[in-house]
């Protein structure tokens, strides 16, 4: 079995081995993984922190040990909580990465890091202001940056960096946590589920107080929320069928 850590600041993470392939998530700074399968140019990965498999370039990571990824895997995170910071390698030369990156790594990657950070403690309290980290930024298919995030990724980044973890996508995340009866009874960070016509989940965002949401549609945006669903204050319209809601402890 081969491990690696991703030593660049964002690395696609793609359905198949080909740079043409679609994006499913990425790899930020630190993250850390096994690689499952493993070819000329490119390595099928299984990232620590979700389980979520995929296609990376050879380049664009550091082979570890196996020892140095069960440290890394058994340490309390440690998480960039900056927009945009920066690593310094041994030669002085910096390297930017973004907001959720993770900084267990810096001795094995022999980075310097002087940018703020937070150890990962369990804290529901403040998980609308760190959404509001990701305000207006656009969305992407598969990202998980403020500079593109997809609905999932947005959820799963914001509890990442209030000491939780959530699975990659809004389906899997559904599975996770307490489900409540009615919207009354959701306090501000709960989890709201939307579905399809035909019940597949396909949405997901937080909920805010006085019953509005902060998701990721079109660009992160705090809309309405009520019993059918979002409804979209610009469009003035109904864009998200609710379908549950989780309270994750």
């Amino acid at each position: 079995m081969q491990y690696g850590i991703c030593n660049l600041s964002i690395v696609p993470l793609r359905f198949e081995a080909s740079d043409k392939s679609e994006l499913v998530s990425q790899v930020l700074y630190g993250d850390f993984f096994k690689v499952i399968e493993l070819r000329k140019n490119w390595s099928k990965i299984r990232l620590a922190f979700d389980k979520y498999e995929g296609w990376i370039d050879n380049k664009q990571y550091l082979e570890i040990s196996a020892e140095d990824y069960k440290s890394l895997n058994t340490e309390t995170p440690k998480i960039a909580t900056d927009l945009v910071e920066f690593v310094q390698d041994e030669n002085e030369q910096l390297s930017p990465i973004p907001l959720g990156s993770s900084l267990n790594g810096l001795a094995l990657l022999n980075h310097q890091f002087d940018g703020n950070s937070t150890e990962g403690v369990s804290d529901k309290s403040n998980l609308v202001n760190t959404a509001f980290l990701y305000l207006n930024s656009p969305y992407l298919w598969g990202g998980k940056t403020p500079f593109g995030i997809d609905c999932s990724g947005f959820t799963q980044m914001v509890y990442k960096l209030n000491g939780y973890k959530l699975l990659r996508d809004a389906s899997q995340q559904a599975t996770q946590g307490e489900p409540l009866s009615f919207i009354e009874e959701s306090e501000p960070g709960d989890l709201a589920f939307f579905d399809n016509n035909e019940g597949d989940i396909i949405h997901v965002g937080i909920i805010m107080k006085d019953n509005y949401i902060i998701h990721a549609h079109g660009k992160v945006r705090i809309d309405r929320l009520d019993h059918s669903g979002i409804y979209n204050v610009d469009k003035k319209t109904h864009t998200h069928k609710l379908r549950v809601i989780k309270k994750i402890v």
